[in-house]
């Protein structure tokens, strides 16, 4: 190109490829008084896997934002390829090569494949070339490790390929930062597996670099080239990952004294815990309910739990085990089937909780289980608040609330202004165990915990797990939802799969094989050597 006059313009240079090395250098970012990144010093090399770890509020999520460009730190620089770049909205964050697959899905649901990985690149012409695009993504996908269907649409794919367009999504981009938050939060072990397993080669091909958040060890170990353990707003600990180990890690995390102490872990294996042996105390029969959608979401469920035994139900989201636990505690009426604790017939009304010992810790608990807009003393008086010593005849007793209430705030570590506070104004870990100490008070027969640690941090989920062990061990029958696979084979005596609202597998948690249960989870269990599904015994 030239000017009137003839000079001739240089081209503008061509944009830098491959895995971008990112720096941060005293990066500090408050909001109001509270100081959320405090002078932090990160180091991330082109071409690897980083993993970001940390407690819930350790500033893991502000520091990719601020990367991402949807935060403005007040000090530090951030550095790309040594230079350093004001990073001020997210569309320069993109223009830089800069990418972020958050742990909710972003998909368009009525759209399709195709119009999705479109829509992220923005700038669409008002009239698009159809076949020229296809085939311009049918190229992109040849050089993608995930194949997906152009023409479906969101609501037809699995979790798992929702997740996989998301990762697409950001592909689609050319980036040469792609950051990750908790991206196999939904993903069968498998699916896992294959994400990280294509997202490292990707990284090591020196194509991208790549920002993990993420709360399992076990994905640090196996795909991270380096992990930061950022706590209470700095990073306290950074290190290459085969220098280095889980026992470490957590105490890092934990503000642990000895930062290299060996690792322990939370609680014994369940190959060295001895089955329930004793009487069946939750027995469930044909139970069958409801879904949203006017469609059977538990489909003729039978299975039984033994006094002094932990049952874990597996399952990717979304296959019944939300509508399970809610016909289970009465808050979905159940279509047929009966369930029976003690031996005794259970409707789940309060009577018949209190008399037969049954309590539960359902999914966000700030929702299912509190008055938000209640006191902290308040909430932990639903379950008994009639009866003495909490009221007597017939007037209620405050005062014996704020009192046994101060008493379960020491008891269970809960931080909390006061017992006055409202529910709202706590974390999610300390709304958690505000819940527990009034579920877990008294003589318990069963214990229905669904998801009991998600999305809490390391401290919180160390606690509610030694304490679910502990109801275990005091002859209770637990029921154990979860979506964390590594959680119930932590725990679980017994771990039993559901998919498409059927219990398809069960197994003792000794003999129990990460990839049968993730086929079983995926729904592929015939690819994994399985001939026929193994019955839920009773």
């Amino acid at each position: 190109m030239t000017t009137a006059a003839g000079t001739l313009i240089p081209p503008p240079p061509a944009p830098p490829a491959g895995g971008m090395r990112l720096e941060t250098y005293a990066l500090t970012k408050r909001f109001g008084s509270f100081i959320a990144l405090d002078d932090v010093n990160l180091r991330v090399a082109p071409g690897t896997v980083h993993a970001l770890l940390g407690e819930n509020g350790a500033g893991k999520s502000t520091l990719v934002k601020c990367v991402a460009g949807f935060h403005r730190p007040e000090q530090g620089s951030l550095l790309i390829d040594g230079r350093e770049q004001g990073i001020a909205t997210p569309v320069a964050a993109r223009q830089l090569g800069i990418g972020m697959v958050y742990q909710h899905f972003t998909l368009a649901p009525g759209m399709t494949v195709a119009e999705n990985l479109l829509l992220a690149g923005g700038q669409l012409p008002a009239v698009i070339d159809w076949r020229s695009k296809r085939l311009e993504l049918a190229e992109f996908l040849k050089t993608t490790p995930f194949q997906l269907d152009l023409d479906a649409r969101p609501q037809s794919l699995s979790a798992g390929e929702k997740q996989k367009l998301e990762l697409l999504k950001q592909l689609y981009l050319r980036p040469r930062l792609l950051i990750l938050d908790e991206p196999t939060s939904v993903l069968t072990p498998q699916e896992a597996d294959e994400v990280l397993g294509h997202m490292r080669s990707f990284a090591r091909s020196g194509q991208c670099t790549i920002i993990l958040i993420t709360h399992k060890f076990r994905e640090v170990e196996a795909y991270a080239d380096e992990v930061t353990v950022l706590r209470r707003g700095r990073a306290v600990f950074q290190s290459l990952t085969a220098q280095t180990n889980s026992g470490r890690l957590a105490a890092a995390m934990m503000g642990g004294q000895d930062e290299a102490a060996p690792e322990q872990p939370a609680a014994l294996p369940a190959a060295q815990r001895p089955p329930g042996t004793g009487e069946v105390v939750l027995q469930v029969e044909g139970l069958s309910a409801m879904g949203d959608r006017g469609a059977l979401a538990v489909q003729d469920l039978q299975f039984a739990v033994r006094a002094g035994e932990i049952l874990g139900i597996a399952g990717v989201s979304g296959n019944g085990q939300r509508e399970l636990v809610e016909a289970l505690v009465g808050q979905r009426p159940r279509q047929r089937g009966q369930v029976r604790v003690m031996g005794q017939p259970y409707h789940a009304t309060r009577a018949e909780n209190r008399r037969l010992g049954l309590r539960s810790l359902p999914e966000e608990p700030l929702r299912n289980a509190c008055v938000a807009g209640l006191s902290v003393a308040e909430n932990m008086a639903l379950r008994d608040f009639e009866a003495p010593p909490l009221a007597r005849m017939g007037w209620l007793r405050f005062g014996q609330w704020r009192k046994r209430a101060r008493q379960w705030i020491a008891d269970y570590g809960i931080k909390a202004r006061s017992e006055r506070s409202p529910m709202s104004s706590l974390s999610g870990g300390n709304v958690q165990r505000s819940v527990l100490a009034r579920e877990l008070d008294g003589s318990i027969h069963v214990l229905i915990a669904a998801n009991p640690v998600f999305g809490l941090d390391f401290a919180a989920v160390r606690d509610i797990h030694q304490r679910l062990l502990k109801v275990r061990e005091q002859g209770a029958a637990v029921l154990l939802i979860s979506e964390d696979l590594d959680e119930l084979l932590e725990l679980a005596d017994r771990i039993a799969v559901m998919s498409e609202g059927r219990l398809v597998y069960e197994v003792s948690a000794d003999k129990a094989e990460r990839s049968l249960l993730g086929a079983y989870m995926g729904g592929g269990a015939h690819s994994a050597g399985a001939a026929h599904p193994t019955p839920v015994s009773s």
